[in-house]
């Protein structure tokens, strides 16, 4: 492949209100040391790759040292890399050729909680009750005689009690898992230390961060009960006790100011599940840069719900002066080809809707549609590993290689999502396809042997695949005058499908329904996400970009 040009890192302050970026899940991406897990060494094998794909940035999920009881969300040491994916100095030289590459780097950070292995909570519980060591966390004495029952009913994300008990007698709080306890955001220490790592990684040179969970850490102390029968990850009503809660805003506005302290600003973004009309909230200019936006991920594949979010999206969005975001998919949700070749192609509950059939080739078409949709709206993008080859969900792993939580704390019936988090397929015929860069060990969750026709060298050797077509779009973002800007105007269209434009004269249109539909008078393709008809037809579940003649 041709190298890219580098850019100038520090040109553009606000490179984050277009940017396009690729999400890295570590140990799925690349094996660098031929141990079956990915890591620092793989990823910095393939920076070249991501640069030819035409990125602006990448976001690394978590690769700090932890027990990985979720995927690396249990941090037990903020300011180091987990030996298995390598070192901080590696860390140092990744940021490095990042940059020289004209890719900027965002790292994940979990603040909500840590984890058990972390040396506070180990402090904590070797402290006695009401001690500073436990008041960092959330402990409490449970209900009834000598307290045999948690302090409420809250539910944990991965099913199962929120609450643990201690030999002592007391509980210690924990959304996620037993092995994930919440921080108390009330205390001083608490936020104190946050800063003080922001501040570590910003100084290596950091361009920005993710925030995990950031409608989380603010919590009512009383711990009032919430009466409900499962866990919920959007507070539904005011003043939810531990969701969304007006206290993460005082946080994040300490957040931005040290963020706009260094000479070339660092950015955040928000993973906050949030009510209608919220988000802004967080968006403010004095609080977060951008948010994921979980809403246009789950819409489903028809028009008028599509149009819905994206309108909501912008002017929402505008409100406080933050651009809009768009996202198809990440490491919790089912791969795009795979829900979208649904019977029902949105996504309706917290964990992944599976054991539906699928229709591959229709998911795929549907999928490269969506793709050129997503980036040709005015705003960020963001890109989960693997997505821009076309992959499916792995739906059929066996059991005995299941590793997310949620596989266990529902008792064996949600197999959770590590079917989306699959290593990734290089080159090759057979598995692993290249994913170890130096033998051919077996990767930590197995690929399937169908992928042969998805690695990363047969799409690139494919004009028409999923790859090219990302790349093709990619470039028109970069080069395109008129998807530079955030202009953006609806125009009339036959029901079932979306007709925008952006820029001066550049159509963008989206056939949802299933019969061919005329395509605009007086216009030339630029890009179309599949083969148009020669007699000036638009396919079904295909999209087309276009110029005024």
């Amino acid at each position: 492949m041709n190298n890219p040009p580098s850019t100038d890192h520090a040109a553009n302050d606000s490179w984050w209100r277009s940017a396009a970026i690729y999400q890295v899940y570590l140990r799925s991406f690349a094996d660098g040391d031929g141990d079956g897990t990915g890591d620092i060494a793989g990823l910095r094998s393939r920076l070249q790759y991501l640069a030819y794909l035409g990125v602006d940035a990448i976001w690394i999920n978590p690769w700090y040292p932890s027990p990985l009881a979720d995927g690396g969300y249990d941090v037990s040491d903020f300011r180091d890399i987990h030996p298995a994916y390598g070192s901080l100095d590696e860390a140092r030289k990744l940021i490095s050729e990042a940059h020289e590459l004209g890719l900027r780097v965002i790292l994940d950070i979990v603040p909500n909680h840590v984890s058990d292995q972390h040396t506070w909570f180990q402090k904590a519980l070797a402290a006695a009750p009401g001690s500073p060591e436990r008041d960092r966390f959330i402990f409490r004495y449970g209900k009834g005689e000598n307290g045999p029952l948690p302090p409420n009913d809250w539910h944990a994300a991965f099913g199962g009690p929120t609450w643990t008990r201690t030999p002592d007698g007391q509980w210690y709080l924990h959304l996620f898992t037993p092995e994930q306890p919440d921080l108390n955001w009330d205390n001083g220490e608490v936020r104190a230390e946050f800063e003080s790592i922001l501040r570590f990684w910003f100084d290596l040179g950091v361009d920005g961060f993710r925030i995990d969970v950031a409608h989380g850490m603010a919590k009512d102390l009383g711990l009032p009960d919430l009466g409900l029968t499962e866990f919920s990850v959007i507070a539904h009503e005011d003043n939810h006790p531990h969701w969304d809660r007006d206290g993460v805003h005082e946080i994040f506005r300490s957040w931005r100011a040290i963020a706009d302290s260094y000479p070339e600003p660092r950015v955040f973004v928000a993973e906050a599940h949030v009510r209608p009309g919220r988000l802004p909230d967080y968006l403010r200019p004095d609080e977060l840069h951008t948010a994921f936006n979980f809403d246009f991920l789950k819409c489903a594949w028809e028009a008028d719900k599509l149009r819905d979010v994206i309108d909501r999206t912008i002017t929402d969005l505008a409100s406080v002066g933050a651009p809009a975001t768009w996202v198809l998919s990440n490491h919790d949700e089912a791969r795009t080809v795979t829900r979208y070749g649904r019977a029902h192609t949105g996504v309706t509950t917290p964990t992944l809707d599976q054991g539906h059939p699928t229709d591959l080739a229709l998911g795929t078409r549907r999928a490269r549609a969506a793709a050129l949709l997503m980036l040709a709206l005015p705003g960020g993008a963001y890109i989960y590993q693997g997505e821009e080859l076309g992959l499916y969900e792995v739906e059929d792993l066996p059991e005995s290689a299941l590793q997310d939580p949620t596989w266990e704390r529902s008792g064996h019936t949600v197999r959770g999502r590590d079917g989306c988090r699959v290593p990734l397929p290089w080159t090759g015929d057979t598995p692993p396809f290249g994913f170890s860069t130096f033998g051919s060990a077996t990767p930590w969750l197995p690929q399937p042997d169908a992928w042969k026709s998805y690695t990363a060298e047969a799409n690139q050797a494919d004009r028409t695949s999923m790859l090219q077509l990302y790349r093709s779009a990619l470039r028109l973002r970069r080069t395109n005058p008129d998807l530079r800007g955030e202009e953006f105007r609806w125009l009339d269209s036959p029901a079932g499908t979306l007709l925008f434009e952006r820029g001066n004269g550049l159509l963008c249109v989206v056939n949802l329904t299933d019969q061919p539909i005329p395509l605009p008078d007086a216009t030339s393709p630029l890009l179309a996400s599949g083969p148009l008809d020669n007699a000036g037809m638009l396919p079904p579940d295909t999209m087309v970009l276009m110029h005024r003649d």
